[in-house]
């Protein structure tokens, strides 16, 4: 039986899924597994130092970034907060540029030691990739994750990178919420699956 359009939109998220690449900040590749390790001990570093996880994003990747602040903190009990309030992107937007809405959030509320979660589709924000400049110059770990050209500049701004190789909105958006979500998990409750509360749902 020839496969429907939705069968076939799960079997590309599933190609691309195991197509996710992992970089350190000098472009060497490393494993996913690796790269995901370094951000969640990043995470329980910041918190147990008295610092934090911040998570960035425009439009689609906002959301992300508010839904994995919510997580870190409420699941992981870990100090968490995303950099989208309306008043404060409006306020800066508007004074500043666009340009500047999260750079300069981090400029006045980052320190030293902090984790920076860095989330764009296209990899090719200028306020994205201005606040990644800002957070390493305080001192800031860097996580980022991107995905459409390979050739993004974000995939090789952080310490860590991760990168969906796709130029669909979809496919990328919902690999990085999954990719943040198994950090997450991997972190609270070890590295089995069956160690994910599978059996509650018995």
């Amino acid at each position: 039986m020839k496969k429907n359009v939705f069968e076939r939109y799960f079997d590309t998220l599933r190609s691309i899924s195991s197509s996710i690449e992992s970089s350190d900040e000098n472009g060497t590749p490393l494993s996913l597994g690796d790269a995901a390790e370094w951000i969640g001990q990043q995470a329980l570093r910041a918190q147990d130092g008295g610092n934090r996880t911040i998570f960035i994003g425009n439009g689609g990747s906002a959301t992300i970034a508010s839904h994995m602040a919510v997580d870190f903190s409420k699941n992981g009990k870990l100090r968490a907060l995303a950099f989208n309030d309306a008043a404060f992107l409006t306020c800066l937007g508007n004074d500043l540029g666009y340009e500047n809405v999260f750079s300069k959030q981090i400029e006045m509320h980052a320190t030293s030691g902090d984790l920076l979660v860095a989330i764009s589709s296209s990899g090719r924000s200028p306020n994205i990739l201005k606040a990644v400049a800002t957070a390493k110059e305080i001192g800031c770990k860097v996580a980022t994750l991107s995905g459409f050209g390979a050739d993004n500049p974000l995939r090789r701004s952080g310490d860590i990178n991760l990168y969906v190789p796709s130029d669909k909105y979809g496919y990328v958006e919902l690999l990085h919420s999954v990719l943040l979500h198994a950090v997450l998990d991997i972190s609270m409750y070890g590295d089995t699956p069956e160690s994910f509360g599978t059996s509650e749902l018995a």
